[in-house]
This record gives C-alpha cells, sequence and structure tokens, in this order.
C-alpha cells in the first residue's frame, strides 16, 4: 500500500477512536485492499499509538479457532501490537467508559526467552518451545467499538491494531506441564461464565506463537527477548455491561483478575 494513504489511513483511525465513534469499515481511498495492505496501515497506526502509549513490548493474536476465521471469512489469524502503558498486572481496575465497547478475551500468554531469527521454513511448536521462557494466564482487553459483525470487513479490523487495547496478565511461570489439555475457566463475581483448554488456541498456545514468528519474518521482523504474546482466546469474548469482578484460573498456572468499573 502506498505510504500516504496508509498513514491517511492510520491518522483517520486515530481521529475516529478520539471522537468515540463506532467501528466502521475504512472506505476509498484508504481502505485496505489486501490484508497485508492491512498491516501496512496498522504499523502506521500503532506508531501514532506509541507517542502517548509507549513502545510496543509484544503482539496479539487473534481468530485462531476454525469458527472464528469462518466467521472473519479468512483463513488464518490476525495479529495486534501490544503497547508499554496497556500492559496491567493482575487486579488491576479498568473502567468500560475507557473504551468503544470492552471485550475480555481468556487466553494463555508466553515470554520470549531469546530472539526468534527467521527459519528457512515455517515455524513449529517444536521450534518455537526452546525460546519460550515463561507461561501465564492472561486476559486481553479488546475494543471492537460496537462493531456490527454482519458487515465486518477483517482487513479493516487488522488496520485497528486488530482491537487490542491492553492485555492483564498474571506472574509468569517458568515451568509448565502440557499446555494443550490445560482446562482454563472464566468467571464472573465467582459464576461460572466460560471454560476452554489450551489446545482451542489453534491445538497448542505454541502454534499460535509459531504463526506469529512466521508471519512477522514475511513482513521484514521478528520476536525479539522479553516480548509477551497473547496466544489467542479459549472462549468466545465476554463483553461487561455493568461492573463486576473477572477472574480466568488455568490448571498448574494459576489466575489472573481484572475488575471492570463503570465509573472511576
Amino acid at each position: 500500500m502506498e505510504d500516504i494513504a496508509a498513514q491517511r489511513a492510520a491518522e483517520w483511525l486515530v481521529t475516529e477512536h478520539l471522537a468515540g465513534h463506532r467501528f466502521v469499515t475504512l472506505g476509498p481511498p484508504a481502505a485496505p485492499a489486501t490484508v497485508p495492505d492491512a498491516y501496512d496501515i496498522q504499523d502506521r497506526y500503532v506508531a501514532l499509538l506509541s507517542r502517548e502509549n509507549g513502545a510496543p513490548v509484544g503482539y496479539k493474536v487473534g481468530l485462531t479457532s476454525a469458527a472464528m476465521q469462518a466467521f472473519c471469512r479468512i483463513d488464518h489469524p490476525i495479529a495486534g501490537v501490544v503497547l508499554a502503558s496497556r500492559v496491567h498486572c493482575s487486579g488491576n481496575r479498568v473502567q468500560r467508559t475507557d473504551f468503544g465497547r470492552l471485550g475480555l478475551e481468556f487466553e494463555i500468554a508466553v515470554r520470549i526467552k531469546s530472539d526468534i531469527p527467521a527459519a528457512a521454513a515455517a515455524h513449529t511448536a517444536e521450534t518455537i518451545a526452546p525460546h519460550i521462557d515463561g507461561v501465564c494466564a492472561a486476559i486481553e482487553l479488546v475494543d471492537d467499538r460496537a462493531a456490527d459483525y454482519a458487515s465486518l470487513d477483517v482487513r479493516s479490523l487488522v488496520a485497528d491494531n486488530s482491537w487490542n487495547a491492553g492485555i492483564v496478565l498474571s506472574d509468569f511461570k517458568p515451568d509448565w506441564p502440557d499446555l494443550a489439555p490445560l482446562r482454563g475457566r472464566a468467571s464472573r463475581d465467582g459464576d461460572l461464565i466460560g471454560e476452554g483448554h489450551g489446545r482451542d488456541i489453534l491445538g497448542h498456545p505454541f502454534n499460535s506463537v509459531a504463526w506469529l514468528a512466521s508471519h512477522l519474518a514475511s513482513r521484514g521482523t521478528s520476536l525479539k527477548a522479553g516480548q509477551i504474546v497473547m496466544t489467542g482466546s479459549v472462549m468466545k469474548t465476554v463483553f461487561p455491561e455493568h461492573e463486576a469482578h473477572y477472574r480466568f484460573e488455568i490448571e498448574a498456572l494459576g489466575a489472573v483478575e481484572v475488575r471492570v468499573c463503570s465509573t472511576a
């Protein structure tokens, strides 16, 4: 995508967020014709966001289930960038009014131990594993700005940083069992609202990291030591409508909590 068009689209996204407008598909002349075009816009949009939200510290991977990929008419996951000021510790409070529409996704996060170089062949869970030194329960904060899913254009979603608006992390564990069979359970004010397993993330969370590493290589970059990767949700997104306390606990990994508030 031409640099000028991508920059104008990125600036328009900033304006839309500041104005509190509902999510809409990017229109001409800045509409991304392809998914790579959408990432060109995302790169510039993230650069603008970094001025107020700090440097990139990691990534999120979304659309990690076959059902969600089919729903969005795409045959692979998508990625977004996590910025420094948007990383929160377990127990943090977030305000619903700070988002167009807040969604919570219940995930497994990993921390990268060593730089992951581009590989001649696509990365796999096995080639990725030696580059990970921590795993934890996590919650992604997404902002879909009340999108109309019936007319959702995934390229516009990608351009809008794949809707990442922050992450909430528990403590990283330096040792972990096989992640695929681990069950995660999400609750709201103590009541179970959903559950899933590590295998619900592309068969294994490390497959998600492998996809991301290959995706970044295709764009001339790579995962670096210390970065965090949100690997994808084990269950459907929850959209809080009222003040509540959310908890996500994963066998052998611990729990992460966030309180959603309606007022400061």
